[in-house]
This record gives structure tokens, C-alpha cells and sequence, in this order.
């Protein structure tokens, strides 16, 4: 699983509200109306240069009408404390305060399990201190779930099953993932892709999908309607692939065999990897173009 791919998604997607859960010590500084933007890797290049270390996207927080200073937040996802390098973050930090002229930069860090880790950076002299770096932590595995069951934060909501919990509540917790996803996500676009993200890290069992689905079904669950649907559409596209291959599979077989009787000799390993390669529409002009070929080259000229 790719957590750091999936988490930067998620910022991504919801800039405010991964601010708000993970930095809340700085959040109340970014106005509902102030524009986040992710900064692009091609930026980072263009600004950076051979300096450029590539984190999770960087978010710059800026104000329309200009009556505050830019922010630069640098959220990462580190799935294993153990691994956490501070001098990294510390260099990449320093880095884009640089490249963006800035000193308004904000390191936060997600851990996704628990462990320790290295909090501060500092280097000094036998007489002071001449650089200090610390920056922001989050511990999913640490944070209880109870505090977000009904947040209106959706990156709060989605990582439910990331947090804290008793392991029977484990049913709950998907519960009230899924409801938050339903009620704050009206695309429904990312409902799938996000119901895909609480499914991943929820981990439930047959057991506890069963649960899950009689128990909601009782209190006739959109949630539950909603996941149901996403999964009819997922087999739906499953038996629509099965078909398509299971025809292009058949269109092979008579391709091959139209081959061994027009030309009186089996395919050769290269002809059948030509066959195999080719869509449905592919062979079935290669089929119409037996009739007419003078040899085996002049059908796959």
C-alpha cells in the first residue's frame, strides 16, 4: 500500500481540513477564504533547483486581498516513526524558505503508526545554541477516535480508522467514516475514491462487513447504499471486462484457426504474440483480411 501516495492525495484534495486536523495549533492563523495552493513539483524544480528534495506537496497558503504574508505548510506522511529523518525535513525546509524568499514555512509531520521519533534539531556550540528546528507532529495511531466520530472535518472522518480505538468498536469506527464521507463529500467521484481509502485502512473482515451491513441496513443507511453501489458498479465493470475478454479470446481462437486453414500451417509463436497484442477490432480486420491475403506477411502488413 502506498500510504505517502494516498495521503498526499488526500492534502491535496482537502487542503483546509488536512491543515485544521493536522497543524490545529496554527490553524486558526489561515482564513476560510485565504487560497491554498499546492505547489507543483515543476515549481519546486524551477525554485529549488539541484536543491530540490521531493516531500509531499508543499501547500502555500496566500490571502486575496494581500494583508497577510504567504504561508508555505509542509505536510508529510511518515507510515513509520522508526524512519523519520528530522535533518531531511529540516534541509527541505530551509530549502523552500530560499527558493520562495519566505520565512513563513510550517513543517508538520503525520505519523500513521506509532513509535518514536526525534522532536527538535539543534545545533550549537559549548557556549549557545546556533540553529533551533522543530516542527508540528499529528499520531493517527495515537489520536482518539471518539473526539472526530462526528467532526465536520472529512480528513478527520477518513482517518477514523487510523486512530485510536477498541477493537470492538472497530464496525462503529468504519460506520462513522463512511456516514462523513457520504454527508461532507458531494462528488461523487471522490466518495468512490475515498470509500476505497476507508476500506483500505478499516481492513474489515467478512464478519465484520456483515455486521456492518445488517446493522445499518436496519436504520436504512445511506452510507450503506452508497457503498453497495460502488460495489454493484464495480462488478457490473468486472462482468463487462469478463465479456470483452472472453470475445476477444474467442475472436483469437478463430483468428488462429482461419490462419492454419488458409495457409495450411499452425501460427508461429511471433504470429500468435501478434494476435494476443491486438484489441477486438484489430482482429477481426486481420480476420476479414485472410480472405483476400496471398501469404502470412500480407495479413499483418
Amino acid at each position: 500500500m502506498d500510504h505517502d501516495q494516498n495521503f498526499k492525495n488526500l492534502i491535496v484534495d482537502y487542503p483546509h481540513d488536512a491543515i485544521a486536523l493536522f497543524a490545529a495549533s496554527v490553524a486558526a492563523d489561515v482564513d476560510p477564504d485565504a487560497r491554498i495552493t499546492p505547489i507543483r513539483q515543476e515549481q519546486l524544480k524551477e525554485r529549488l533547483g539541484d536543491r530540490f528534495r521531493e516531500l509531499d506537496v508543499p501547500l502555500l497558503v496566500e490571502w486575496p486581498d494581500g494583508r497577510r504574508e504567504a504561508i508555505l505548510f509542509v505536510i508529510e506522511e511518515e507510515t513509520d516513526p522508526g524512519r523519520f529523518s528530522i535533518h531531511r525535513l529540516a534541509h527541505y525546509c530551509l530549502d523552500l524558505a530560499a527558493g520562495f524568499d519566505t520565512e513563513r514555512v510550517v513543517p508538520v509531520v503525520v505519523f500513521l503508526h506509532r513509535g518514536p521519533f526525534r522532536r527538535d534539531l539543534r545545533l550549537s556550540s559549548d557556549s549557545q545554541d546556533h540553529l533551533q528546528f522543530n516542527f508540528l507532529s499529528f499520531s493517527l495511531a495515537e489520536e482518539p477516535a471518539e473526539r472526530h466520530l462526528d467532526s465536520s472535518n472529512l480528513v478527520a472522518r477518513l482517518n477514523l480508522p487510523n486512530m485510536a480505538y477498541r477493537p470492538e468498536a472497530k464496525v462503529d469506527i468504519y460506520e462513522h467514516a463512511m456516514r462523513g464521507l457520504v454527508m461532507l463529500e458531494p462528488d461523487h467521484g471522490r466518495r468512490a475514491k475515498y470509500a476505497d481509502f476507508i476500506d483500505m485502512y478499516a481492513a474489515l473482515d467478512e464478519n465484520e462487513w456483515a455486521i456492518y451491513r445488517a446493522r445499518s441496513a436496519k436504520e436504512d443507511d445511506m452510507a450503506v447504499s452508497f457503498r453497495q453501489k460502488i460495489e454493484e458498479e464495480g462488478r457490473e465493470k468486472g462482468r463487462e471486462e469478463g465479456r470483452q475478454e472472453g470475445a476477444h479470446d474467442g475472436a483469437s481462437l478463430v483468428l488462429l484457426r482461419l490462419i492454419a486453414l488458409r495457409f495450411g500451417e499452425e501460427a508461429s509463436t511471433s504470429v500468435r504474440k501478434q494476435v494476443d497484442a491486438a484489441d477486438l477490432d484489430e482482429i477481426m480486420a486481420l480476420s476479414d483480411r485472410i480472405l483476400t491475403a496471398d501469404s502470412l506477411e500480407d495479413v499483418f502488413r
